[in-house]
């Protein structure tokens, strides 16, 4: 019995160890924009959403929250410092750090969402310099920067990767000759492995992992392909040509049943590649022109992607299996997608705010509001947490009650 109860205390020591340490992610758990809610409102109210609550003086950014340890991670720039903001989950500052200069060129402000691992947050500015923080203490655990460490070099509106862990692998995607995407030792900062990729500039890519029986991949976008990598060594698996008149490719691939979709705007659209068994090879299954989001991602919700154009600046639905479109709808302006349960939750560059069924009938609004606080560009990705939405606009962080 003893040896017993021994062995119940050091299960569930380390079941909560590897709870602990869980990644948060960009677009959520799979980095998809899909998100689950208990007793989901079919519609909103006729003035919009209640806001529980909203925060002002985070500063310019475009970065989505990040949730871990019961509280709220956002980042801003203030006199152009990065500053992470820590708020309990009523929105009441709790602290801030500061971790460096951020890009103050065109359109300045923050763009990577942090990353939380337990007690330690990693922090990436648009100026290339990797953070890796102490929660409790505000210590600085290492710092790496991309640009002068390995050989990289920014690109026209400042790096806006997201940074991603895997186990004690952190990826990055610095773009030089030699080190084009690294993994780094999240608890050291040491180099794990280099891959020369394809060469090319960094694309503001956040790269997808995919987990496959044979192995691990890191899939990511640079300012001409898409790269496969093998995540055991570094070794380029495959490429894929995908270019657009500027070199952006800020929407991370969406993976499902063994097929990834890479989509991107100014002038490229989406193509769906088919994975081999084993991951070291692709073939293409179709591409569709107009499925161009600029930087607003996709869902996909039984078997149809939704996003929105950026040629057209309209919101469509697309056959996963044939790349068929199924609609075309320019009721709202160009924007963001999420998807909580099986409804769309839109957020437009005009401050549109929406709930839509996703059905592949027509883009069907059940309601719709204006997103009136904050600062600046409707550019941030929403965030679903614990039923409730999040919605960052420049300044401003605002909770939304969508759950009955």
């Amino acid at each position: 019995m003893k040896c017993y109860s021994c062995f119940l205390i050091c299960f569930f020591f380390l079941v909560s160890v590897l709870a602990a340490q869980n990644p948060t992610q960009w677009r959520g758990d799979h980095s998809d924009g899909k998100y689950t809610v208990d007793k989901l409102l079919n519609k909103w109210p006729a003035e919009g959403p209640q806001i529980l609550w909203h925060t002002e003086g985070l500063g310019q950014g475009f970065s989505s929250p990040a949730f871990a340890n019961s509280k709220i991670y956002v980042t801003g720039m203030l006199n152009g410092q990065a500053v992470l903001f820590v708020l309990d989950m009523n929105g009441k500052e709790l602290k801030r750090f500061s971790y460096g200069a951020e890009f103050a060129a065109s359109y300045p402000g923050t763009r990577s969402t942090p990353t939380i691992v337990d007690n330690l947050a990693y922090l990436y500015t648009g100026n290339g310099q990797i953070i890796c923080l102490d929660l409790n203490s505000g210590a600085t655990k290492w710092t790496k920067n991309v640009f002068s460490d390995f050989d990289g070099q920014n690109i026209t509106w400042g790096v806006t990767e997201s940074l991603v862990v895997n186990g004690d692998k952190l990826y990055c995607t610095p773009g030089g000759k030699k080190n084009n995407v690294i993994a780094l030792n999240r608890l050291t900062g040491n180099l794990i492995w280099t891959s020369p990729g394809v060469g090319e500039l960094s694309a503001y890519c956040t790269p997808q992992i995919i987990k496959l029986p044979a192995r691990t991949l890191v899939v990511t976008m640079t300012a001409s392909h898409v790269v496969g990598i093998d995540d055991a060594n570094g070794n380029v698996l495959w490429s894929w040509e995908h270019p657009n008149q500027w070199s952006v490719h800020p929407n991370t691939p969406i993976y499902n049943d063994g097929a990834l979709v890479c989509f991107s705007g100014y002038g490229q659209g989406a193509e769906k590649l088919i994975l081999s068994a084993d991951g070291s090879s692709i073939t293409k299954a179709w591409a569709v022109k107009s499925f161009d989001s600029r930087m607003g991602g996709a869902v996909l919700v039984n078997g149809c992607l939704y996003g929105s154009g950026d040629a057209d600046r309209s919101w469509q639905c697309i056959d996963w299996k044939t790349g068929e479109q199924k609609y075309s709808s320019t009721a709202v302006g160009k924007g963001v997608v999420i998807a909580a349960n099986n409804k769309l939750i839109g957020y437009s560059e005009r401050g549109e705010l929406f709930l839509a069924d996703a059905t592949p009938i027509g883009l069907t609004i059940a309601s719709k509001t204006k997103v009136e606080l904050g600062s600046e560009q409707h550019w941030a990705h929403p965030v679903i947490f614990n039923n409730v939405l999040y919605v960052r606009h420049g300044n401003t962080l605002i909770a939304y009650k969508i759950s009955e």
